[in-house]
């Protein structure tokens, strides 16, 4: 076995969503979780599947995200693993829809940090291990710094 570790790419101002899955019909139920829950999010979407062909599946609707997440998927190359590029919208939005969809194993990160996907390989082919998502913390936050992750959550809309 080998373990790699593969920095994904995600463009300015976007957020990523990864996780494992276990049928191809996770595409379609995917995409229509992201344009039922927000009629303003743009997004691409793409699929490792594990079996059969094993092509990586892409839906989405902008082209630039689509792009991006296959060669992430690309780089990633994890059987039954899936990403979805966004923008326009955060992933808390849908990470509960996603977590309730009946194909959705696991979801390991939803972040726009700096990403890196910890990846064993072997003779039958790739699996996640996990993620880095950011950077270690540098302390303990202060009063102050309560007061503006306040302040941040009523301006994205989150907190009164």
């Amino acid at each position: 076995m080998e373990l790699k570790v593969i920095a994904l790419q995600i463009p300015e101002g976007c957020n990523l969503i990864l996780g494992q899955t276990h049928f191809i019909k996770t595409v379609e139920d995917l995409h229509e979780i992201m344009v039922g829950t927000s009629g303003e999010v743009k997004f691409g979407l793409a699929f490792c599947e594990a079996s059969g062909k094993r092509l990586i599946r892409v839906s989405g609707n902008d082209p630039q995200l689509e792009a991006m997440a296959i060669k992430n998927a690309e780089a990633i190359a994890a059987g039954h693993s899936f990403i979805i590029m966004l923008k326009n919208a955060f992933p808390i939005n849908f990470l509960n829809s996603i977590k309730q969809c009946q194909e959705v194993c696991t979801i390991y990160c939803a972040t726009a940090n700096p990403v890196e996907v910890i990846i064993a390989e072997t003779a039958q082919g790739r699996g996640i291990l996990g993620v880095v998502d950011g950077y270690t913390p540098l302390g303990l936050e202060s009063e102050e710094d309560v007061q503006e992750r306040k302040q941040i959550l009523k301006k994205f809309g989150y907190k009164i």
